[in-house]
Parts: structure tokens; C-alpha cells; sequence
């Protein structure tokens, strides 16, 4: 088991920026990419960003390119994900994921573990 801990959301103004922080606890951090999804109300969760188990390849949605950033430090056993210049459209909850596959993270919103989620809110 992994358990996910998400940390940092809350309430910005728009072009403010945010960094949020996901702790892993449970088995080998290092052997699971980790990923950030959001789900805002109404719609489906969708992709943001991965990061492959080495922190060496990362993926982005166009949505997001250029403005955020995840980062991941095994030592510490944390993945984060540093959201600049945030826009109304990004008010969503984030979650936290992952999986050993890099590709399942990537690509589908089947990962094994999730975190519980937190509030990313974007004011105009």
C-alpha cells in the first residue's frame, strides 16, 4: 500500500501562483511515477502533470505547459507541483497518484493509489 497526502492548496488571486506538495508514505517511494490530477465540478478528472519514477521524464498537458512544474525528491519522499501564473479555468480539486507504470500516470486516470485531494481556488 501508498498512502498519498496532499498539502497547499487554497485561495489565490488570478497570475498568483501556488505549489503543492504530495507525501508518500507506505512502500518504496522510488519505485512509483507520480502524477497530479484535477476534477473540477461538473467535469472529469483530467490529467495535469507526471513524473517517471527516476525524475528524469516529465508530461504535461498543453493546459498547463509553460506554468506549472512537478518535481519529485525520493529522498524526501514528495512529489510537488508549482502552479504560476494561475487562471480561474485551473479552480479545481488536485489529487495526488501512482502507480509503477509511467505510462498509466501519464496517459489514463487508472492509477493504483490517490491521494484524498485538496482545493486549488482561482479568483478572477
Amino acid at each position: 500500500q501508498v498512502q498519498l497526502v496532499e498539502s497547499g492548496g487554497g485561495l489565490v488571486q488570478s497570475g498568483g501562483s501556488l505549489r503543492l506538495s504530495c507525501a508518500a508514505s507506505g512502500r518504496t517511494f522510488s519505485d512509483y511515477a507520480m502524477g497530479w490530477f484535477r476534477q473540477a465540478p461538473g467535469k472529469v478528472r483530467e490529467f495535469v502533470a507526471a513524473i517517471s519514477w527516476s525524475g528524469g521524464p516529465t508530461y504535461y498537458a498543453d493546459s498547463v505547459k509553460g506554468r506549472f512544474t512537478i518535481s519529485r525528491g525520493n529522498a524526501k519522499n514528495t512529489v510537488s507541483l508549482q502552479m504560476n501564473s494561475l487562471k480561474p479555468e485551473d479552480t479545481a480539486v488536485y489529487y495526488c497518484a501512482a502507480d509503477q507504470s509511467t505510462s498509466v500516470v501519464a496517459t489514463t486516470t487508472r492509477s493504483h493509489y490517490w491521494g484524498q485531494g485538496i482545493q486549488v481556488t482561482v479568483s478572477s
